[in-house]
């Protein structure tokens, strides 16, 4: 009788490995795609324009449709020398900012743009990888019961007055509260004026350890702590 329990044993363990076997070559066979990194994405007025906005940049802003925010981070998947880049981002985007100033250079003041981290979608794909599986753990690292958000501050910052004919850099300290951890961060971004629009759009790097926030924990996977915030914010004028 020992016999044919041995086999049968030997039978299904062997059936698990080709089976397994199978779906770690599909699983990692390197069929994986990221999109691009958030840039500005509007068509800017031509240089060679001298016409006025069609409306002043002076008075209070607030994001608007098409605002996204998310990050990027690397992933490296068991048995593979390449790291896979996981990227998630939302539409749930929230803020103002106050403008003053004229068409010799602009200040921008009480700046304030909120995340809601519950919203992220993963955005990546990965053959044979349900990638959405990712954002529940994602979700239980950063706590978004407790710390539903992500919110960036900054007191002021200054705009060229360049950036009614064209993409112009803007860069400014602030404060970035994760995790109910707040952190003085410099942001650089472009910014452009498109008709009654204002968009910025730009990156931050930080370390997931520096806001209380462990590296999810995938099987088969090490995740990196450094990530990348990125953003592309639409600001329209309050009427």
């Amino acid at each position: 009788m020992r016999k044919p329990i041995v086999l049968g044993v030997l039978a299904a363990i062997a059936a698990v490995v080709v089976v397994a076997g199978g779906g770690y070559i599909y699983y990692f066979s390197g069929l994986r795609t990221s999109p691009p990194q958030l840039g500005l994405s509007a068509s800017p007025a031509p240089s060679s324009s001298t016409a006025a906005p069609s409306t002043s940049l002076s008075g209070r802003w607030f994001v608007g449709p098409g605002s996204v925010a998310g990050y990027r981070v690397k992933e490296l998947f068991v048995g593979q020398t390449s790291k896979h880049e996981a990227v998630a981002r939302t539409s749930s985007v929230s803020g103002d900012m106050t403008v003053s100033g004229d068409a010799t250079g602009y200040l921008v003041n009480n700046i304030k743009i909120t995340v809601e981290l519950a919203d992220l979608r993963s955005k990546d794909q990965v053959a044979g990888r349900d990638v959405s599986d990712r954002d529940g753990s994602v979700a239980r690292q950063l706590s978004v019961r407790g710390y539903p958000t992500a919110s960036f501050t900054a007191v002021s910052a200054s705009v060229p007055a360049g950036v009614i004919s064209g993409p112009v850099d803007v860069a400014t300290g602030g404060k970035l509260t994760i995790h109910g951890v707040t952190k003085d961060i410099t942001v650089k971004a472009k910014a452009q004026f498109v008709g009654d629009t204002v968009e910025i759009a730009g990156s931050i790097l930080i370390d997931m350890n520096d806001y209380k926030v462990p590296p999810p924990e995938v099987p088969f996977v090490t995740v990196d702590a450094a990530t990348t915030i990125e953003f592309d914010i639409f600001m329209k004028k309050a009427l």
